[in-house]
């Protein structure tokens, strides 16, 4: 992912007011390995219900409002776009407001994401015993490249949703 900064954070958000963008608090971004990510992830700080994701739509910046369920998960889920039963916490489910006037009407669309945004290391993680039984170094990058490729995918059609309106 390319580097950005605070105000190009805050200038992507596409489901939430210019008010909510304003008074997210942001992460550390100089601590952000962005050529280890696939998109930024985090939790709110002051407002523990509210998450925020950063991708890569067709190069541009995409920010979504995410809200969480307000319940720690009571069993594993499976995380909808890294799609890693291995390594994650837990998913937790999310919902995101709509963009648009569908969103000003309340409506939202929902997906379960690992609860610490952990997507992207999760793909590039070596393959359990049971995924993939091989030392051939070629097909452990190929596996590799599938799954970050599946989580861009993923992760990108989640977006599209919340701006269709």
């Amino acid at each position: 992912m390319r580097p950005l900064t605070p105000d190009q954070i805050r200038s992507s958000f596409r489901n939430a007011t210019k008010g909510d963008a304003t008074r997210a608090e942001l992460p550390d971004l100089t601590a952000v390995r962005w050529e280890d990510i696939d998109y930024l992830g985090w939790q709110d700080a002051r407002k523990p219900q509210l998450h925020y994701v950063v991708l890569e739509v067709e190069d541009e910046p995409v920010g979504l409002l995410l809200r969480g369920t307000g319940r720690p998960p009571t069993r594993k889920m499976l995380c909808a776009w890294c799609e890693d039963v291995v390594d994650g916490i837990r998913a937790a489910s999310f919902v995101a407001p709509l963009a648009g006037a569908s969103g000003r009407r309340g409506n939202t669309i929902g997906t379960a994401i690992c609860a610490d945004f952990r997507c992207s290391r999760n793909v590039r993680r070596a393959p359990a015993a049971f995924e993939l039984r091989t030392e051939d170094p070629a097909l452990l990058a190929y596996h590799r490249q599938q799954r970050i490729e599946g989580l861009r995918e993923r992760s990108v059609s989640f977006a599209r949703a919340v701006l269709r309106d």
